[in-house]
């Protein structure tokens, strides 16, 4: 399987933050804003939000800033052939566009925007140390809007606080959109589990800490719950020592359903397409295997 056909292969991406979606060579040449040393390897997430706080987060201001980086994702995903795109929109972004209102007319005009080129699908993305009580005003205003299909909760990956996004899960339960949690990348089994019964999730982003637990493997398969891996982002953050040793096999061969994410395309520097072929090369996962992860993810939406 050469990384042309997998280029011309449809592809869901259901784990991609927006505003870091883009490729480094889409965003420099928008923002004008280099950043030494990069792309690099992290010892982790802070280290990661070190980049963040310096260099990207002060260089968008306005709504205008949010579009162009939410249409450079989009159209940076299109050149990779993925048919569906959840991509996560943070509800920080309310603050850029100064009210609700005008967020949710963004969303609005950029779903249109791409709606004959990609099946794009909003996903609203909360950050666990964001304001909780602007989290509490503005989720579900968001929520019954109708414009978001998926929600998903970011952030350190602890039980400590969840209870406070307990409601708004429930919520968007009722409405019937699609509900995801970021555990498991730097987590054990045990807290997929638990996040997974508490929020009573559909999919996991990351969740490759189960892989040392065939009891909550088994879970996941029994409750049909996937997983939303992203191999390179787990090497490039150190979550994983290299490729090779990724768990995403163990995962497979479990018969966990998995999809292959790109998270923040800016700083990982691998699209679906290239991912797929990496683990290829390194023998992780076969020609079938891959194939069949690409067809389970875009059979749902055709």
């Amino acid at each position: 399987m050469t990384l042309e056909t997998l280029l011309s292969s449809p592809k869901l991406d259901a784990h991609n933050h927006l505003n870091l979606g883009m490729r480094y060579a889409s965003y420099l040449k928008w923002s004008g804003v280099e950043i030494p040393n990069f792309p690099r390897k992290f010892s982790g997430l802070a280290d990661m939000h070190t980049i963040i706080a310096e260099y990207t987060r002060p260089r968008c201001k306005t709504v205008h800033d949010v579009e162009s980086l939410l249409c450079m994702a989009i159209e940076d995903a299109i050149q990779d052939g993925v048919t569906v795109l959840e991509g996560s929109i943070d509800i920080g972004f309310v603050v850029h566009c100064k009210s609700v209102d005008t967020f949710l007319l963004l969303i609005e005009k950029i779903t249109k925007k791409y709606g004959k080129k990609i099946n794009f699908r909003p996903e609203l993305g909360m950050g666990k140390i964001f304001d909780k009580d602007k989290i509490k005003k503005w989720a579900p205003v968001c929520l019954e809007s109708s414009l978001f299909n998926s929600i998903d909760l970011y952030g350190p990956e602890v039980e400590e606080g969840i209870e406070d996004f307990k409601n708004i899960y429930k919520l968007a339960g009722k409405l019937g959109i699609k509900k995801k949690a970021h555990i498991g990348e730097f987590s054990n089994a045990a807290t997929v589990r638990r996040f997974v019964e508490f929020f009573e999730l559909d999919e996991v982003q990351h969740g490759i800490g189960a892989a040392t637990d065939d009891s909550v493997m088994a879970f996941l398969v029994d409750n049909k719950i996937r997983c939303n891996v992203c191999p390179q982002s787990n090497v490039m953050l150190s979550a994983v020592p290299s490729l090779k040793e990724h768990p995403i096999k163990r995962l497979v061969e479990a018969g966990v359903s998995v999809s292959i994410g790109t998270d923040d395309l800016m700083f990982f520097g691998r699209t679906i397409s290239e991912q797929c072929y990496d683990m290829l090369q390194e023998g992780i996962l076969t020609e079938s295997q891959i194939a069949a992860i690409l067809q389970s993810g875009v059979s749902e939406y055709s």
